[in-house]
């Protein structure tokens, strides 16, 4: 039914994943959690439950978690020069490019990113 991940950086295996399965006939629900760490595989279940693929790929795109036997791991939500996974806590907020197409020109324009981390006082 779904996948979800959460980091936790203090552990020595950081990243838990979830997988919630769904019994339709009965209504009862169970839930798979395993841990890993960044160097470690978790194997895929896309062989038995094929809608899994999309999120597993998710998953690895915005954590880092590689997927054994996964048949089609890339990037779908970050540009595919993208080094890092912007889940993962340890994520620096500033440093990077954004990449937007500019219309007047029709060319990609790579703009520093800039976030604000300042609090606002009313």
């Amino acid at each position: 039914m779904d996948i979800f991940s959460f980091d936790t950086p203090a552990y020595n295996l950081r990243f838990t994943v979830c997988y919630s399965l769904l019994n339709t006939l009965t209504s009862t629900r169970i839930y798979l959690f395993t841990m890993t760490n960044e160097t470690s595989w978790i194997s895929s279940v896309t062989n038995v439950f094929p809608g899994a693929g999309w999120p597993e790929r998710e998953i690895w795109d915005l954590f880092g978690i590689f997927f054994r036997h996964h048949p089609d791991l890339r990037r779908i939500l970050s540009d595919y020069g993208f080094q890092n996974h912007p889940l993962r806590k340890d994520f620096p907020i500033t440093g990077f490019l954004e990449v937007y197409c500019q219309e007047i020109d029709k060319t990609i324009v790579y703009k520093p990113i800039g976030l604000m981390q300042n609090l606002r006082v009313q």
